[in-house]
């Protein structure tokens, strides 16, 4: 396995450097929908993951068997089999949990991180490389919802968890447990992250790995055959020097 395909990298991408959510801001109806409670938020970015990571983990062990031209019809396939199965496993054994994230369960067929995934990474990787980039991408997907729930919670109900953590007199802020709530934490999370790398910046570290998303959508990949953003997407050295060899064409 190359080091850019190795666990610790793919691990890494998917938490920091192409972060779902605060970076590649993607995924954003249930981020936006459920983070209610830093529980919800945790149990959708839990279940993305396992979705993500045995589907990118089938997809490139069946990469070879999987005809081009019907590529993306057997990705939702197999990611709507895992749904499936996940969601009936919710049903039986965490009630209140799927009761909770509710229409966003099936819904996780056609999120975008997933379909894009299957298509930028797994389709062209070895399994165990797809399987651990799934991991890495659903872990950035789960801290990044987990932590606008624990926000929206505290802010809004004074909990975390359900945990009462405010001292006694606090008044929760009842926006926050509201749709512009959701808008509010995600726009400044995100505007920390983008400090902080500005801030790395001028103390002279490299930051030109953190990518800040893809100019493309899926669907639009997903019908020319293509999936535009890659490499650009996910490399921009692979970008540059593929630009350079068509000019020296």
């Amino acid at each position: 396995m190359s080091s850019s395909n190795s666990v610790t990298e793919r691990l890494f991408n998917g938490l920091i450097k192409e972060n779902p959510t605060f970076v590649l801001t993607l995924g954003m109806c249930p981020t936006l929908a459920v983070t209610t409670k830093a529980m919800n938020g945790l149990g959708m970015g839990l279940t993305t993951l396992a979705v993500l990571a045995l589907s990118n983990l089938i997809i490139s062990l069946l990469r070879k068997v999987i005809p081009d031209r019907v590529r993306i019809p057997a990705f939702i396939v197999i990611i709507a089999s895992f749904v499936t199965i996940l969601q009936l496993l919710l049903e039986a054994y965490l009630p209140s949990l799927n009761k909770a994230l509710g229409v966003y369960i099936p819904l996780i067929v056609v999120n975008c991180i997933i379909l894009g995934r299957a298509e930028a990474y797994a389709y062209s990787h070895p399994p165990i490389a797809s399987l651990f980039d799934g991991i890495g991408m659903g872990l950035g997907f789960t801290v990044a919802l987990t932590a606008i729930g624990a926000v929206r919670e505290i802010l809004g109900q004074g909990k975390i968890f359900d945990i009462g953590i405010m001292p006694n007199g606090y008044v929760p802020i009842a926006i926050f447990g509201l749709a512009p709530g959701a808008f509010f934490v995600l726009a400044f999370l995100s505007a920390l992250q983008g400090f902080v790398k500005l801030r790395l910046a001028a103390k002279g570290k490299d930051v030109s790995h953190f990518k800040s998303g893809c100019l493309e959508g899926c669907a639009s990949c997903a019908s020319a055959g293509i999936c535009k953003g890659e490499p650009a997407f996910y490399d921009t050295s692979a970008k540059e020097n593929t630009g350079d060899k068509k000019e020296g064409e």
